[in-house]
């Protein structure tokens, strides 16, 4: 039986009571978008839950230390992808921050003092409400770690190949741990980026498929390097948390 120690969701409420204390919760941010007509739109949501799983137990074999994962959650905002007409769930910012504003004031009130932010999507700006949640409990340390993904892309892969969204690097993840869901038939040709600090940011506008980059250079083998290679960067994001 797979071990579930590091799944907030599988403990009792004593369990977590006497590991809060000392653990690290993290808190992964997932989305519902459309990521082009070859993957499904719980992409981000599932990659989130799965990667911050992994990095959970990869962190405890260091040693680091004990690391909760709380379940993924899979709505955010999602307004650039509203012009494919379906395949979103697109909650304003105010809904959203106020959601993880709960979140972290439900943890902090359970004795977690040190909680990692996971984003979900590149697009979720919420800095200021971890600051802000942060100012109003002394004691407590939230970090919002940096996405590895494209280093690691340029590391291990080609980083001639364009990315952005739905692109190479999502496809090798997919095709390595997903493979089922990878629509193989419609892996569409490359898409030009946006402007990624257009306040009304609609990828409709310059991607017909809803891909950015270039998705086409994607493989199993490259999916497993990479996968592993991002474990390992999130569970030094856990591992060197400094304890209060």
């Amino acid at each position: 039986m797979r071990d579930r120690g590091h799944e907030y969701a599988s403990l009792t409420y004593e369990e977590i009571r006497v590991r809060a204390p000392e653990a690290v919760a993290v808190v992964p941010l997932g989305c519902t978008e459309q990521q082009g007509p070859h993957l499904p739109v719980g992409f981000d949501t599932w990659f989130a839950a799965a990667l911050c799983s992994a990095a959970a137990v990869a962190a405890r074999q260091r040693p680091g230390p004990d690391a909760i994962v709380l379940p993924a959650l899979p709505f955010g905002p999602t307004p650039e992808h509203r012009g494919y007409g379906s395949g979103y769930i697109d909650l304003p910012e105010s809904v959203h921050e106020a959601v993880l504003e709960a979140v972290l004031a439900s943890l902090a009130e359970q004795g977690f003092r040190r909680i990692i932010v996971w984003r979900g999507c590149g697009g979720h700006r919420i800095d200021e409400v971890v600051s802000r949640c942060v100012g109003r409990r002394p004691g407590m340390r939230v970090e919002v770690p940096a996405w590895p993904f494209h280093d690691l892309w340029c590391r291990i892969a080609d980083p001639g190949v364009p990315g952005g969204h739905a692109d190479s690097f999502t496809t090798s993840i997919a095709l390595h741990l997903w493979p089922e869901h990878v629509r193989l038939d419609r892996i569409p040709g490359p898409s030009p980026a946006p402007d990624w600090d257009d306040p009304k940011l609609d990828f409709s506008a310059v991607s017909p498929s809803g891909v950015i980059g270039d998705p086409r250079h994607g493989s199993a083998d490259l999916g497993r390097r990479l996968w592993e290679a991002s474990v390992d960067s999130v569970a030094d994001a856990i591992a060197h948390f400094d304890r209060p």
